[in-house]
């Protein structure tokens, strides 16, 4: 009889993993909207818009590092463009903000104030059912999984991989920046889209919608874990391990690559969607400079950070790398982009396996520190049992 997904799913992670998520779920969902909604600004518990519109665009981008785990951490695909998907869905929501504006623009008209200013006359084609929230949303998905299938469909088919598919994701999402810089695309060019007023009818502005936004970047976050959680301790997630060790000896035994690669680096573009489409209002403006290489590779720096192949040490990556993002250049700007470099050598030369591999590697000492420290009948005990099976084991094998 097949187990239930329902059963299945919360199989997938530990009961430590649900508390830790419960814990989290009830800071996010009560503490924070209670801490900036409810309690006045002289409160010493009260965080400010700036705390909260900071927290929740980190949300985002955690996400976004979860994604970026999945394809990099158990695929063994490094991309360098993932942030043309985050940027996509942050546009395609930015449309539907620019059209709630209505005439509330500087130039009192129907159209986006940049369209008035070039003297666009009627929207564009691709503009049509931007004015509606639900095709806002799906568009911010169906966009980057879209552009991720047909390019992952070709590239995959190709059996382009390593540097030379990194390279290509790169130039990819280097060449769609510059796309969007222009003017004559409809999306803003070098300003992008700004100046947002409302959504579904409510103030952006407002505490209650900006406490709102942060509790549903959250919720995205633990769907994202609890969905990436269930997918690599499924047969899918192993078969997909598999590909990432060794690609020509799961094609041996049967498996086309192709459709798993695939099918994981479309889902990994939908997450980066819905977190673009979350992170534009919170931060209130969306252009091309997020489709640079270098938003990119500092993607790859949160999974190389907090540890690939973990789903929590994404989390934790962007998390320290954007809270120290947020320090140095507020403190010392200009030295922000050697930290950045200094981190990711040194992770690469002397952490690995990131931050969760090293807090492995110091539980596996202080547990080996702890049976050193135990009394001598106890270790003699244990001595004596291991060689017990130590000694079946040969005989087993001589047999």
């Amino acid at each position: 009889m097949r187990t239930p997904f329902t059963v299945r799913l919360f199989q997938s992670m530990p009961k430590t993993g649900w508390v830790a998520l419960a814990i989290f779920a009830l800071i996010t969902w009560v503490g924070v909207p209670v801490a900036h909604v409810m309690l006045p600004d002289t409160h010493p518990l009260h965080m400010s818009a700036y705390i909260v519109s900071l927290l929740g665009k980190i949300l985002c981008y955690m996400v976004v590092a979860v994604a970026m785990d999945l394809i990099w951490g158990y695929a063994g695909i490094l991309s360098l463009g993932h942030g043309l998907f985050f940027a996509l869905g942050g546009y395609a929501f930015g449309m539907y903000l620019m059209r709630q504006i209505g005439r509330d623009g500087s130039y009192g008209a129907d159209l986006p104030d940049f369209m008035v200013f070039l003297d666009w006359k009627e929207l564009p084609w691709y503009w049509a059912g931007s004015d509606n929230f639900v095709w806002a949303v799906f568009l911010a998905m169906a966009l980057p999984g879209a552009v991720a299938f047909i390019f992952g469909w070709f590239a995959f088919r190709s059996r382009i991989k390593g540097v030379y598919f990194s390279i290509i994701t790169q130039a990819l999402t280097y060449a769609a920046m510059l796309l969007f810089f222009r003017n004559e695309t409809g999306f803003g060019g070098n300003n992008g889209f700004t100046d947002f007023k409302r959504i579904l009818g409510h103030d952006i502005t407002s505490p209650e919608m900006r406490a709102t936004l942060f509790a549903l970047s959250a919720a995205l976050l633990m769907g994202c874990l609890i969905l990436g959680r269930y997918l690599v301790g499924s047969r899918f997630g192993r078969i997909l391990t598999a590909i990432r060790d060794a690609e020509s000896r799961v094609m041996f035994i049967g498996y086309n690559p192709l459709h798993y690669k695939l099918f994981i680096w479309t889902l990994s573009a939908v997450l980066c969607g819905l977190a673009g489409a979350l992170y534009v209002p919170q931060v209130g403006i969306i252009n091309p400079s997020e489709m640079s290489p270098a938003n990119s590779i500092e993607i790859a720096v949160w999974a190389a950070v907090g540890g690939r192949g973990t789903l929590i040490g994404a989390v934790l990556g962007a998390g320290i790398v954007n809270l120290a993002k947020s320090y140095f250049t507020v403190t010392v700007p200009e030295y922000w982009p050697f930290f950045l470099g200094f981190l990711f050598i040194a992770v690469t030369l002397y952490l690995p396996d990131g931050v969760v591999g090293l807090w492995r590697k110091l539980m596996t000492r202080k547990a080996g520190d702890s049976a050193e420290a135990a009394p001598q009948p106890a270790r003699a005990a244990v001595e004596g049992k291991t060689g017990e099976i130590s000694d079946t084991a040969t005989k087993g094998a001589s047999a």
